[in-house]
């Protein structure tokens, strides 16, 4: 059941450009779906069967899990997982873990074996190529976690090699300037949850109005304290958005936390490379 303000499902559908994309993989087909958090409060079952329709009638050839499959305990992932064991693709699902599915001492765990168990490839700092040497996928630790660090993979990596990357965390997107990514996939922000037509996401207001009022008035301001820690560049809060060379294409998830979503549906990516 969930318990708090949500939206109807939107299915985003996007081409995206690959440089160097090898003519065998011209018009392979991604979904992503993240930020699940599900927990019995914040994802209902009715958006997460909807969810799972849209990825399998998309025929994908490859879905994408980008992490906050649960949002504090890990053991409502066992009941996830007997909804995502019916994603089908033609060569898998791969994914990548999230902040909130570190939380418990054991969560990590718990979690990559519950996702394990039903076929999932779960990437903590590992190189896989579902769909050929061509097009590596990076899957990197969370950001917020001591384990990421992703200089050692991408350094492997021949820079003539386009590559996806799989990271939770959109600010990770600044220091993976470093090297070629062709396309960063990620999620946390739930798109900001509420949005401001014509002007973006709430929290990047909030971001705004932080800047140029006083530290003694912020307390003040309501979820100006949770805005602020969730992630520094609000202004890539959803999308697709050019990072100097590097594309990244944020999800604005399915899961919603209080006081709930405004103009910002939950999302089913579905991912055209070109």
């Amino acid at each position: 059941m969930e318990w708090v303000l949500s939206e109807s499902l939107k299915v985003e559908t996007i081409t995206v450009a690959i440089a160097d994309l090898p003519p065998s993989l011209q018009g392979t087909k991604l979904v992503q779906l993240t930020d699940l958090h599900y927990d019995g409060l914040r994802l209902s079952e009715k958006i997460l069967a909807e969810a799972i329709e849209v990825c399998n009638q998309a025929e994908p050839d490859l879905i994408v899990l980008t992490g906050d499959y649960v949002t504090d305990d890990p053991e409502p992932i066992h009941q996830l997982v007997l909804r995502l064991k019916h994603l089908q693709s033609r060569v898998g699902v791969y994914a990548v873990l999230g902040n909130h599915d570190l939380y418990y001492p054991r969560a990590k765990a718990i979690i990559i074996d519950a996702l394990t168990n039903i076929g999932v490839q779960v990437l903590w700092n590992e190189i896989a190529y579902p769909l050929g040497l061509e097009l590596p996928f990076v899957g990197l630790a969370d950001f917020w976690s001591h384990e990421f660090n992703p200089a050692p993979l991408m350094n492997q990596l021949d820079p003539t090699t386009p590559r996806i990357v799989l990271s939770h965390n959109p600010d990770s997107a600044e220091m993976l300037q470093q090297w070629r990514v062709d396309l960063q996939l990620s999620g946390h922000t739930h798109g900001g949850q509420i949005v401001i037509p014509g002007f973006g996401s709430a929290p990047k207001l909030l971001k705004i109005i932080r800047q140029n009022l006083p530290k003694l008035i912020w307390f003040w301001i309501p979820f100006m304290k949770e805005c602020t820690r969730v992630v520094n560049h609000w202004e890539w809060a959803q999308g697709l958005h050019q990072i100097g060379a590097n594309q990244l294409y944020v999800n604005r998830g399915l899961g919603t936390y209080p006081p709930g979503r405004l103009f910002c549906p939950p999302e089913v990516t579905i991912m055209t490379l070109v």
